[in-house]
């Protein structure tokens, strides 16, 4: 992960966030529309760090199986365990290409908005 750089262009680093989200499949998540109110408690900070999920345990049979029963359950098991597994290291990759850009980001949006009350205040002087 050290070595890595970031993209050089925007919609390869669109398309890299695209496809983690529906690897995580949140895809059915919506950001509430304008005219809807927010809890500032439920948005995201840019410098929370994503914490990796605990370990998945399977639930223990209590009477002994027959092996093809046995082999099916350590399967389940195992795909369970790296479906865990990747989901987490699909959010730390979220969270280390966030932590790239987000000097980018806080630039872009001070740009933006220090234009934008430029413009309020010009139309409020005339």
């Amino acid at each position: 992960m050290d070595s890595h750089t970031p993209p050089q262009k925007p919609k390869q680093l669109l398309d890299d966030l695209e496809s983690i989200r529906d690897l995580l499949g949140d895809d059915t998540l919506e950001p509430p529309l304008l005219t809807e109110s927010v809890d500032p408690a439920q948005i995201p900070l840019l410098s929370d760090v994503v914490a990796p999920a605990p370990p998945h345990t399977a639930p223990r049979a209590a009477a002994p199986a027959p092996v093809a029963a046995t082999v099916q359950h350590s399967v389940a098991a195992e795909l369970a365990r790296l479906d865990t597994e990747l989901r987490a290291s699909a959010q730390l990759i979220l969270q280390d290409v966030i932590d790239d850009f987000v000097p980018q980001i806080e630039a872009e949006l001070k740009r933006r908005l220090d234009a934008r009350l430029d413009r309020l205040l010009a139309q409020r002087k005339r």
